[in-house]
């Protein structure tokens, strides 16, 4: 168990924690929740012993063992992706070691009455238990496991770590946390350079883990999938939920009600009984009362609203010029680096209004194809052409890094706008929680949220109709990513957005790309829509299929594969049927609730010899008469809407 006792943390006139008091137990499974700037990063921190509190305690027992994956890493050069991940067992290998020397020591040995011998013995059978439960026999099909899970493939198992960018460095990091399997698991934004299949596999590990794990996350439904408790962080103070992300959103606005009403309850209380008083005083013979209710009133304990930082940014896109029905048209598209083909013959074609996400493993190819529709990068061969009138608004995946450190806000933002929106700079800045002082910051000072606001406010600078994100929900915090979504549904402009949020995607595009072997597959529908029509509980076994596998479903299915012009119609025709049995059903639920109403009249013995007796008994008849009807309506639609389903392989 990890015991946080009165811990003080303070910058300045800042205070971080004040007198914060919280327990991990065994088999816990937190997530820390927070605006960016909270204190979840150094919190962590301070838990692992990277960083000590002005005061207070962090408590671990001696035995206990703790693994910590946080922003700041760095992997030795010179080793391959195997042997760095294979430094996990460190434990394992010097206990393999001491267990071939008790071995050769037992056998030179004949003093079997001994207390050395009996110690020896018991030494063999404790580093023996040990070393089987650190997994020793098996730490090199372990370790690939654990790569292949987040998304490494078998032949980068001897690459050398140089090779590989932070984010996959970061994935080797975890992967020997994971295989050490500590008894506290501490993860500081461990998503944030995973794809969708990756974060799978590691929700799915997570679950199951023996030990108890610490997230910090701003993925809401990585959040609600492993984890059973939340803390809040909120100024300086600490809040405990005992439920997931979703539950404790709820939990916490129930909270809030319940303390204001309580309080309004005690301020009025406070009122009556400060007017008795007064009362009281303007009398001589009550005088001593009043005093002894002046006493009483001193002593009662006051209810307090907790302070709550309510700063939200403004995010509202510009009015996006009309551009040509066909927005982007991709045919036969090549890219290459060197010899490495990243897309070969790939196709696609985007429609104005169309929302498209791009999905897909790390390296297939996403952030490569948005850079050239953004004619950022060249193509090797084929064709990438723009629509009439397309104006295209950019967020690159790097884009709060690429910002020229000793510039300030106000300076990054002023080199970025035409003329004509100079004089709008500082409003759209104070819309993105940039005011007074803050304009005057340097960006090497930002944090990676406030770097990230920074470079979406530059993005309202000029009008656009095409809008391409890449991955633009790194280092917001929940609030913002609310904020951007919302923006984002009312944008009246078409909108490729790259990104691993499933909760972020759902509901905001129309069309999922898969990005897979150098090609695109398009699916109509939004991440969770795809997610489900390929029937994965992770998407890396798209992946994995067997050539077996795929010819027994040839062989299974005579139906070709359809085009994305029939695709479509196919979706019409099934939010068609759909919307036949939803308007059924909220015919019923009127038809029920109208009844309802009338029955409870009829149950009054008033009623019956009333003037409304025959008008209100005629309405009863007719709304029966009308359910029975629209029931039936009801079965016919939901039965073709199966059967649609069913034929069409939904």
């Amino acid at each position: 168990m990890i015991s946080v006792t009165n811990l003080t943390v303070q910058y300045g006139n800042r205070v971080l924690f004040d007198n914060v008091n919280f327990k991990v137990d065994v088999r816990d499974r937190i997530g820390l929740v927070g605006r960016n700037g909270a204190g979840k990063s150094t919190l962590l921190k301070i838990i692992a012993k990277y960083q000590q509190g002005d005061a207070g305690t962090v408590t671990i027992p001696k035995s206990s063992t703790l693994g910590f994956l946080h922003q700041d890493l760095e992997l030795p050069k010179g080793k391959t992706v195997m042997d760095e991940a294979l430094t996990a067992f460190a434990e394992a290998k010097r206990l393999e070691k001491r267990l071939e020397e008790i071995t050769v020591e037992l056998g030179e040995r004949t003093d079997y009455e001994s207390q050395g011998y009996f110690d020896l013995m018991t030494e063999l059978g404790e580093a023996t238990d040990r070393f089987h439960l650190l997994g020793g026999h098996t730490v090199e099909a372990d370790a690939e496991r654990i790569l292949s899970g987040l998304g490494f493939k078998s032949s980068d198992m001897n690459r050398l770590t140089d090779e590989f960018s932070g984010g996959w460095k970061m994935r080797i990091e975890l992967a020997k946390i994971l295989l050490r399997r500590p008894d506290f698991i501490l993860l500081d934004e461990p998503t944030n350079h995973l794809d969708i299949e990756s974060i799978i596999w590691l929700e799915s590990f997570l679950k199951d883990y023996t030990g108890s794990v610490i997230i910090i996350s701003h993925d809401k439904t990585f959040l609600d999938n492993t984890t059973n408790r939340s803390v809040e962080i909120e100024m300086g103070k600490v809040y405990d939920y005992k439920a997931n992300y979703s539950k404790y959103r709820v939990m916490r606005l129930e909270r809030k009600a319940i303390q204001e009403s309580t309080f309004k309850n005690q301020q009025k209380l406070i009122a009556e009984k400060e007017r008795t008083i007064s009362r009281f005083m303007a009398k001589s013979s009550k005088t001593k009362m009043a005093q002894s209710m002046q006493k009483q009133l001193n002593k009662m304990e006051r209810i307090s609203i907790d302070n709550e930082d309510t700063s939200s940014m403004k995010l509202r896109f510009p009015p996006a010029p009309r551009s040509g029905e066909i927005v982007v048209d991709i045919d036969k598209l090549v890219k290459k680096y060197s010899n490495l083909t990243v897309l070969n013959q790939a196709a696609f074609k985007m429609d104005r209004g169309d929302r498209v996400a791009f999905v897909g493993q790390n390296g297939q190819g996403k952030t490569t194809l948005s850079k050239i529709i953004a004619q950022i990068e060249p193509l090797t061969d084929g064709k990438c052409q723009l629509g009439h009138n397309v104006e295209i608004g950019y967020y690159a995946q790097n884009q709060a890094e690429s910002m020229h450190p000793n510039y300030t806000v106000l300076q990054t933002m002023e080199g970025m706008a035409p003329e004509e929106m100079r004089t709008r700079v500082r409003s759209i800045l104070g819309a993105f929680m940039f005011s007074g002082e803050d304009v005057d910051k340097k960006v090497s000072v930002l944090s990676g949220g406030e770097r990230a606001r920074l470079a979406l406010a530059c993005l309202l600078l000029r009008p656009f109709n095409l809008l391409i994100l890449d991955e633009p929900t790194n280092h917001l915090d929940m609030n913002s990513k609310d904020v951007l979504k919302h923006a984002l549904q009312e944008y009246e402009g078409s909108l490729i957005v790259v990104s691993h949020d499933r909760d972020f995607l759902q509901g905001l595009t129309n069309r999922t790309l898969e990005f897979r072997d150098q090609q695109l597959h398009n699916y109509i529908g939004d991440v969770h829509v795809f997610l489900k029509k390929r029937a994965l509980d992770n998407m890396r076994d798209v992946e994995k299929m067997t050539k077996k596998k795929v010819s027994l479903q040839v062989a299974k299915s005579e139906k070709p594969q359809l085009s994305y012009e029939e695709e479509r119609q196919l979706q019409k025709n099934r939010r068609r049927l759909e919307k036949k049995v939803e308007k059924a059903e909220k015919t019923i639920e009127k038809l029920e609730a109208t009844i309802a109403t009338v029955e409870v009249k009829m149950a009054d013995t008033s009623f019956y010899g009333s003037p409304e007796e025959a008008k209100t008994i005629e309405e009863y008849q007719t709304a029966q008469g009308k359910l029975e009807r629209v029931m039936e309506d009801w079965e016919k639609a939901q039965a073709l809407l199966e059967e649609f389903l069913v034929l069409n392989d939904f």
